[in-house]
């Protein structure tokens, strides 16, 4: 044995080397950082999902199945007025758009009332402008092969109604479609 080795403390790092707690602190510290990089990423639809009060809103078709994300089912709502009466971006160069739930028949089936930059009251999507178009992420659900498959089929020759769960921010996702 030598002088050197002899000297050195038991788990001190060899000349040179860092030592195997200051390398395990940083892979923990690497792996704590994303893991709440993914929270802030899923926060606002885990909240929906969780929190969020449901609302049945009538919804069409527009494309079944995407070879690299799976059977789904693309829905557009004609009912919650996305493209229409939009107002500008506002001072502070927010994208936000926020789009109100009404009832209007009273008959459990919401519509979107006029969108606008100010915060409504409950219930409303929060929805983000894109300049080509509005994201209030319940575009799409998803479903095995088969049910996107008979999905798709059954919005073609009739009409459905999405169950969205909304969470007190705005924040929605799709709980499920059902064919009328």
């Amino acid at each position: 044995m030598s002088a050197t080795t002899a000297a050195r403390p038991a788990g001190a790092a060899p000349a040179g080397g860092t030592s195997p707690a200051r390398h395990l602190a940083v892979v923990a510290g690497v792996v704590v950082a994303l893991l709440g990089l993914v929270a802030l990423v899923v926060a606002p639809r885990l909240s929906a999902v969780l929190t969020g009060e449901e609302y049945a809103v009538r919804v069409a078709p527009l494309d079944p199945i995407d070879p690299f994300r799976g059977a789904y089912v693309q829905l557009d709502y004609p009912d919650l007025r996305l493209d229409r009466d939009l107002p500008g971006p506002d001072e502070d160069g927010s994208s936000d758009v926020f789009v109100p739930l009404v009832d209007e028949d009273g008959d459990g089936v919401w519509a979107g009332g006029a969108a606008t930059r100010e915060r409504p009251e409950a219930p409303y999507l929060r929805c983000t402008d894109r300049s080509y178009d509005v994201d209030c992420g319940i575009e799409s659900f998803f479903a095995d092969q088969d049910e996107a498959l008979r999905l798709e089929e059954g919005l073609r020759s009739g009409t459905a109604t999405a169950v969205l769960k909304v969470d007190d921010d705005g924040n929605a996702v799709v709980a499920s479609v059902t064919l009328d």
